[in-house]
């Protein structure tokens, strides 16, 4: 995969802004910024990566005792995914239920300088929704299907197959408890829209600061216009596609005429 680095950061452009509670001081903040937050996919788009840099700013020195951990992790659009379920009736693979997973993100993949368990505990897991299986909201399933669960676990596991999933565990680098950068694949087919690069800070596995920010994911040139008419003017991109598969079949029809005449 041909790789192209669009997304870095400066350790001074932006800060995140922590709001402490009454009385108490706010110790680690995450330092983040972008020098790019768009990314075009154009016709020869096979997936990129992206680079995300930062560093923890401080009005202590650094405090004693677990260390500082990082998780990086960035999710595209939620959307509704219907998962079926099928089995054999008479020799036939039929669909028998279905369960309607009420979110679920297009792509998600997490970058952690430790081993998950280790970086962050259930209890804040729960509380910002970081683990892949966390990111999967199911709640809409009859009552008559005893084990819904498997219908999310199975988004997860198609997903995982696909590339659009992924927990990279000890893949963020941390310089002295201050600097840290790492790298996410991002596949050819990613889904256009808004994704959100979350960074968390954590010691002892809770979360110290957050940080938040958007990457604009779009396509670009022909594959837009493109897009936007199926969209927008479906018959019209439906007389089109016509016209041009009329057209490729009188090209190659006149062409094979003339080699056999020659």
């Amino acid at each position: 995969m041909v790789r192209s680095a669009f997304l870095a950061a400066s350790l001074a452009l932006s800060t995140l802004i922590c709001l402490p509670a009454p009385g108490q001081a706010v110790e680690e903040e995450v330092v983040l910024g972008l020098s790019q937050d768009r990314v075009a996919i154009t016709a020869d788009f096979d997936g990129s990566e992206i680079l995300i840099f930062g560093a923890v700013k401080r009005q202590s020195p650094i405090p004693e005792g677990p260390p500082l951990e990082v998780i990086v992790a960035v999710s595209g659009p939620n959307s509704p995914v219907t998962v079926r379920r099928k089995a054999k009736r008479m020799g036939i693979w039929v669909n028998t239920e279905s369960v309607i997973v009420d979110s679920a993100p297009s792509f998600y993949a997490i970058a952690t300088s430790a081993p998950f368990s280790e970086v962050i505990s259930d209890t804040e897991d729960l509380r910002y929704r970081v683990s892949i299986a966390r990111a999967i909201r199911s709640v809409g399933a009859a009552m008559n299907i005893a084990d819904a669960q498997d219908f999310a676990d199975a988004v997860v596991r198609i997903r995982e197959d696909e590339g659009l999933y992924s927990l990279r565990e000890n893949t963020v680098a941390v310089d002295q408890q201050t600097l840290f950068r790492s790298a996410i694949d991002m596949p050819a087919d990613v889904t256009e829209g808004h994704y959100a690069a979350r960074i968390f800070l954590t010691r002892a596995g809770r979360v110290v600061s957050s940080f938040e920010t958007e990457i604009d994911v779009r396509k670009v040139g022909l594959e837009r216009f493109l897009y936007g008419l199926s969209r927008e003017q479906p018959f019209l991109y439906g007389l089109m596609s016509l016209a041009i598969a009329i057209a490729a079949g009188w090209g190659a029809s006149a062409a094979f005429r003339l080699l056999r005449n020659n």
